[in-house]
């Protein structure tokens, strides 16, 4: 018989949870608590406060992943310990990252994928920074090379997401951000002439445009600034920010021209767990060869374990995203992200065509030629609520949409934008159809004439 203490008076796991000293109080907001709180209790509370949430599946405003495989939570639960900065101690994760990187400069047309060099980050934002970064150092190394003043550097944008207007302040970079003219809803050809200059470190050229989903003409820009070298002497690269169409266009929309096939595009961010369909936490940033990636910004780092190269603005990060990262490549393949991409293409289509029918509805944006998703602008006629009380309308049923002003000079129009990702099926998007029908007939017959809705989604 084993020899061994019973301590009778403790039944704390016996207690109903909702019956234990934590659930009888306020959980703590200011400061930290003097005792210890059951671990199942803790977590039903804390869970509880997770409801409040809104649903994620229902949130149409967003390009984050919010459906993931049973074999994704379980890699992310395998991963939960590995820190991906530490290459020393998790080389099989480095490897795994490493094969990410060549994947996917051979998806973009790198001339030499297995060579080139790249990076995951902790998402889409910090991967535009770091190719903002090598445009300002290889453009400031050559201006000291000739003798040129390099106090002024300038980058040349169309409506961009706000991680370039964070660049720009935080790494003292002007930021040149082309106001949309007339009925135009991002960077053209035209507007280059105007805006760049021998100050100009780059162009960044985008590949799903935040606002409306549509793609600037990469090929386009890329020929008048060859145009421009050959009149001016300019020699401006090209950042494409394919945030979300960096994992759509390689595999629905390949007649489109806008990757390393250019020799101006010398490098490319994309997110992984937006139409890369990783979870939340991983971008990518690659350079068309090493040579663009100005050695000066790489760090080596030798008290983890061994001499490791690192670019980042972070350090430590956990290596989940980037395992289930590459078990997406290894799960689906060509075949797979072409179906899956293909699948929310036409279920946008679909959607644009369903909402061009409604007759207070004007179109921006109808799913054809850009990523996933639908914009569109009540018509001109007053109909006694605005897109914001539409929002809010819709919200009672779950569904969050992003309803905001154009940028820069088109201020005074107000979009709506329904993004369909994976896991939005032809019903669920049915669905919300009927939904925003039932809302526009009950606006209709309920005016909102003193509206106080204001925008319930910002981009800046």
């Amino acid at each position: 018989m084993p020899i061994h203490r019973v301590d009778s008076a403790d039944t704390s796991s016996l207690l109903d949870i909702y019956a234990t000293e934590a659930s009888q109080n306020s959980l703590p907001k200011y400061r930290i608590p003097d005792g210890r709180t059951e671990p199942r209790a803790a977590y039903a509370l804390i869970r509880d406060e997770l409801l409040l949430d809104g649903n994620a599946r229902q949130n149409l405003a967003t390009f984050c992943t919010t459906w993931v495989e049973d074999e994704v939570k379980a890699l992310m639960a395998d991963a939960i310990d590995k820190n991906m900065i530490d290459k020393d101690e998790y080389p099989q994760t480095a490897e795994i990252e490493k094969r990410c990187v060549h994947i996917l400069a051979d998806l973009w047309h790198a001339e030499r994928s297995r060579e080139t060099i790249g990076c995951s980050t902790t998402g889409s934002s910090e991967a535009a920074m770091l190719g903002g970064l090598a445009f300002k150092w290889k453009w400031r190394k050559r201006r000291e090379a000739e003798g040129k003043d390099a106090s002024k550097p300038n980058i040349v944008t169309g409506p961009v997401q706000i991680c370039w207007k964070k660049f720009a302040r935080y790494f003292d970079v002007e930021i040149r951000e082309v106001p949309l003219e007339g009925d135009a809803l991002g960077l053209k050809p035209e507007d280059l002439r105007k805006y760049c200059d021998e100050n100009t470190i780059g162009v960044v050229a985008t590949l799903g445009v935040t606002f409306t989903g549509v793609y600037e003409p990469v090929a386009a820009l890329a020929a008048e600034l060859d145009a421009m070298q050959r009149d001016f002497g300019l020699d401006i690269p090209i950042h494409v920010d394919a945030a979300s169409g960096g994992f759509i266009a390689p595999f629905i929309q390949k007649d489109i021209v806008w990757d390393f096939k250019l020799d101006r595009v010398r490098s490319i961010n994309a997110s992984g767990h937006k139409y890369g369909l990783a979870p939340l936490g991983v971008g990518w940033v690659i350079w068309a060869t090493q040579d663009d990636l100005p050695e000066e910004l790489i760090f080596y780092v030798d008290y983890l374990g061994g001499n490791m190269p690192t670019f980042a603005l972070n350090f430590s990060r956990p290596g989940g995203e980037i395992i289930a990262q590459y078990y997406n490549f290894l799960r689906l393949g060509m075949e797979g992200y072409t179906a899956v991409q293909q699948a929310c293409s036409d279920t946008a289509q679909w959607l644009g065509e369903q909402m061009a029918a409604m007759d207070c509805i004007e179109m921006v944006y109808d799913g054809h030629g850009g990523i996933p998703a639908v914009a569109y602008k009540l018509t001109d006629a007053d109909h006694g609520f605005t897109l914001y009380d539409l929002s809010d309308r819709v919200r009672m049923g779950g569904w969050q949409i992003a309803s905001y002003p154009l940028p820069m000079n088109r201020k005074d129009t107000v979009v709506q934008r329904i993004l369909i990702r994976h896991g939005v099926s032809r019903d669920l998007a049915q669905l919300l159809l009927d939904d925003i029908k039932r809302a526009i007939a009950h606006l209709k017959e309920n005016p909102v004439p003193n509206s106080t809705a204001k925008p319930g989604f910002h981009h800046d």
